[in-house]
């Protein structure tokens, strides 16, 4: 699995600023908050948005602290540590790994870095190391892969979600990453050609 994009570090972390309104609001649906993308965009600016429940408004509100937080310290180590700060702006909880064997998660991951994010998100969901938040902090983790590495950035459009559930617990099932991997790379990788 070839990396689909070659930025610098500075040109990823410029996508994901530009385009954070969209990854956080892709992040929501996937979390299955219901809101539309101008209500997304009207929370962050600060408004309140009365359609919208306190806890879908504290959900994007937390995505956009996280996602502030990955891309202000890019140049991190990915580590076990790291992952649970992403966690503790995603989930506002203490977050301490549900799993022993969560340090396996970050070791060994194969290939490049679109195949290290890709391989990094569907083994940190499945474990559900958190008590709350793990596909949003997965998601940010493979972020912090891709970006780090200049490759893009991981998103689940709104569009892809049916297919991306329908092809998630196949994998929760069997554990077989060819139900959905080849299917992540060609759906869910934003970046710049350059």
């Amino acid at each position: 699995m070839t990396d689909k994009y070659a930025m610098t570090l500075e040109q990823n972390i410029f996508l994901a600023k530009r385009n954070v309104v969209d990854y956080i609001y892709n992040s929501a649906k996937l979390e299955g908050c219901s809101v539309t993308f101008p209500e997304t965009y009207t929370i962050l600016e600060g408004v309140n948005v009365g359609a919208v429940t306190l806890d879908d408004i504290q959900t994007i509100l937390n995505l956009r602290d996280a996602w502030r937080f990955v891309t202000s310290t890019a140049q991190e180590p990915f580590t076990l540590d790291y992952l649970c700060r992403i966690n503790e702006h995603v989930s506002r909880n203490e977050a301490v790994p549900t799993n022993e064997s969560a340090q396996a998660l970050l070791d060994d991951l194969p290939g490049t870095a679109t195949q290290r994010a890709i391989s990094f998100f569907l083994r940190a969901c499945r474990a559900q190391l958190f008590w709350d938040g793990n596909k949003r902090t997965s998601t940010l983790g493979a972020n912090k892969i891709l970006i780090q590495a200049g490759a893009g950035i991981f998103t689940v459009r709104d569009k892809d979600v049916l297919e991306f559930n329908r092809r998630l617990l196949a994998y929760y099932d069997t554990g077989d990453m060819s139900v959905i991997d080849a299917w992540l790379y060609d759906h869910c990788i934003d970046g710049l050609e350059l």
